[in-house]
């Protein structure tokens, strides 16, 4: 019996959570095979889904209903439209960007009071983090057996792997650390707020004034 696990989905809950009460349009970066694309798009009235792989995007566009746009690109490429968005959600992509590119690229996109929230990974920060590395690899293998008991009884997927998780792109090394990324967010797009999650990811979260001009690490003109 496999104990294996996907944290992705695990952590799709946390993003959804930080999604607006009124949420009409949302943009997922690095959508991968489109599993949480297709889970927004029963929340929000439209869904574009960007990602860099060909493959993952043509997984995307099978199980992606009729409100999801998959587009094949790399984000930091694609012109996006200002003041667009409800929210930018992100779920285990942003490590293969420049994270302070990537937020003054993705910001104008968001509609005043809009929010960007992602999960991502960190580069490990030892000793730093140890406790909390302990922590998790003892309550990863718990929720391992737990989640693959109930996955046995059928009812359920229990956060199993995705079919195409074997062809999902290789995870490069996370070029920042939970601190670090914390700086960057919080130096980008005050007030950005970073935190650590228990399973090898943290959580940034950004919300556009509803007020005001933008404004990106005191510069007007991201």
């Amino acid at each position: 019996m496999s104990l294996a696990w996907d944290h992705n989905a695990y952590y799709q809950r946390t993003l959804l959570r930080q999604l607006p009460r009124r949420c009409g349009r949302v943009l997922d970066v690095g959508c991968g095979a489109g599993a949480f694309a297709a889970r927004l798009a029963s929340r929000t009235e439209r869904v574009d889904a960007v990602d860099s792989s060909a493959a993952m995007i043509e997984a995307a566009r099978r199980r992606a209903p009729a409100n999801v746009a998959c587009v094949h690109a790399d984000v930091l490429e694609l012109p996006l439209p200002g003041e667009h968005y409800d929210a930018i959600v992100s779920n285990t992509a942003l490590h293969h960007l420049p994270l302070a590119d990537a937020l003054r690229h993705l910001a104008p996109a968001l509609r005043p009071g809009g929010v960007l929230a992602a999960v991502v990974l960190p580069r490990p920060d030892l000793p730093r983090e140890a406790l909390t590395e302990i922590v998790a690899a003892a309550a990863n293998r718990a929720l391992g057996a737990a989640f693959a008991a109930l996955r046995a009884t059928g009812r359920g997927d229990w956060y199993g792997l995705d079919p195409t998780h074997e062809a999902m792109p290789k995870v490069v090394d996370p070029p920042l650390t939970t601190r670090r990324a914390r700086e960057v967010a919080a130096a980008t797009l005050p007030p950005a707020r970073v935190r650590r999650l228990l399973f090898w990811r943290y959580l940034l979260v950004w919300r556009r004034p509803a007020m005001g001009p933008l404004s990106c690490g005191g510069d007007a003109r991201c």
